[in-house]
């Protein structure tokens, strides 16, 4: 439930929560988000009272419902973090971050890596602004074991085949989408081909190149990620993209 106050009288929020308390529905959690706007995540065993109890808070003028529904992971990050994660207008499935938003970012990548299944990530950023790090916090986060296949973190890695460890399904597969078209050999390719086609969780650095430069294309991406040092950074891969073709 998200509702913005008008008037944040005394006693506002223990009237709210006492209607709860004697609905018996719990608050597990409670939190300000961005300004007047108050989120709570609510359990209960009886969908009933939650229709019932947003019926009643119309009534409130103090207070306006704005949201009453199951929750996504966008609302319990908000309520975690006290703020909702931006989110293209227009691409529904594109969130933009920036470098003093990292917490909420590994949180959030996090909470995507603990699911199972195929699902392919694509994180866009300029060089050194915290993408690869991210990707191993949010893996530390989900009690996941991650796996570069390509990646510039520690010199030029290209892997050209994996251990059976390695590929287990259960692994986050971290992929540069640079390194692995521009810099790829016959044998890496193919191993990026067989990881693509596995049920798990590949997170591919730079995946506009990624695709310009393979067969792959942005519907096969479930959701792309976008990190800056400020909301007003532009993200061009020209002027970086160069470095990774001279030899190291």
């Amino acid at each position: 439930m998200e509702y913005r106050i008008h008037k944040n009288r005394p006693g506002l929020l223990g009237d709210i929560a006492s209607l709860l308390g004697m609905l018996e529905v719990n608050i597990l959690t409670i939190n300000g988000v961005e300004g007047k706007t108050r989120g709570m995540l609510l359990e209960t065993d009886d969908d009933e009272k939650i229709s019932l109890m947003g019926a009643m808070l119309k009534k409130v003028d103090s207070i306006t419902v704005c949201a009453l529904r199951e929750p996504k992971l966008v609302d319990i990050l908000a309520v975690r973090h006290g703020r909702y994660i931006d989110r293209d207008s227009d691409d529904r499935k594109t969130f933009r971050f920036t470098r003093d938003e990292l917490g909420l970012l590994v949180d959030f990548l996090g909470e995507l890596f603990k699911k199972s299944g195929n699902q392919v990530i694509g994180l866009r950023g300029m060089p050194r602004v915290g993408k690869t790090e991210s990707i191993i916090a949010g893996s530390v986060c989900a009690m996941k074991r991650w796996t570069f296949v390509s990646s510039t973190l520690l010199r030029q890695t290209v892997r050209s085949q994996l251990s059976e460890d390695e590929m287990n399904p259960g692994n986050v597969f971290i992929i540069d989408g640079i390194v692995s078209t521009i810099r790829s050999n016959e044998r890496h390719y193919n191993l990026l081909q067989d990881i693509m086609e596995m049920p798990c969780t590949k997170v591919i650095e730079h995946p506009d190149v990624f695709v310009q430069e393979s067969e792959y294309t942005f519907d096969d991406f479930d959701i792309i990620v976008e990190l800056r040092n400020n909301p007003n950074e532009e993200i061009i891969y020209d002027t970086f993209t160069s470095s990774y073709n001279d030899d190291i």
